[in-house]
C-alpha cells in the first residue's frame, strides 16, 4: 500500500521559520471563512485573519499542533502550505501572563479611546486586544 499523501506546512515571519512540519491537513482562517486544506489541494493564496492556525501532524494523527497566527496569507501549491505572517508563536512559546497583561493594556487603550472618539486608537486597540485574545485562546489548548 503506498504511503498517504502529505503536505508541508511552514509558518514564516520577518524574525525567520516559526513552524515547518509534514500534515493531513491544516486549517486556517481566512478573510472569507475558515479553510481546511489537506494534501493535493489546488494552488490557492488567501489573506489570513488574526486567529490559530491548526495543523494535523502526520507523524502522529491523534496530534494538533496549535499556533497564533497575527493575519498575513496562505499560499498552497504542490503539498506546500506557506503563511506568511507578521507575528506567529506556537502554543508552548506563549507567555500567557504576559498575553493577559497585553489583553487588558488593550481594553484600557479602548476605554480611553471611546472616551476621546479617537476611531484611530480604538482600532489599533482593537486589533491589540483580537492579538492578546489569540494567544490567551492558543496557549489553553
Amino acid at each position: 500500500m503506498a504511503d498517504k499523501p502529505v503536505l508541508t506546512v511552514n509558518i514564516v515571519t520577518p524574525d525567520g521559520i516559526v513552524y515547518d512540519h509534514h500534515a493531513t491537513m491544516v486549517i486556517v482562517k481566512a478573510l472569507d471563512g475558515q479553510l481546511g486544506i489537506m494534501p493535493n489541494h489546488e494552488p490557492i493564496i488567501a489573506p489570513l485573519q488574526i486567529d490559530e492556525v491548526r495543523v494535523k501532524r502526520a507523524d502522529d494523527p491523534e496530534h494538533e499542533d496549535a499556533i497564533a497566527v497575527n493575519g498575513g496569507f496562505m499560499e498552497m501549491s504542490n503539498n506546500v502550505a506557506s503563511i506568511v505572517a507578521d507575528s506567529a508563536e506556537r502554543e508552548h512559546d506563549i507567555d500567557v501572563s504576559r498575553a493577559q497583561l497585553a489583553e487588558h493594556r488593550a481594553e484600557e487603550r479602548i476605554k480611553e479611546a471611546k472616551e476621546k472618539h479617537d476611531a484611530d486608537e480604538l482600532a489599533r486597540a482593537q486589533i491589540k486586544l483580537r492579538r492578546a485574545l489569540n494567544r490567551i485562546n492558543v496557549a489553553k489548548h
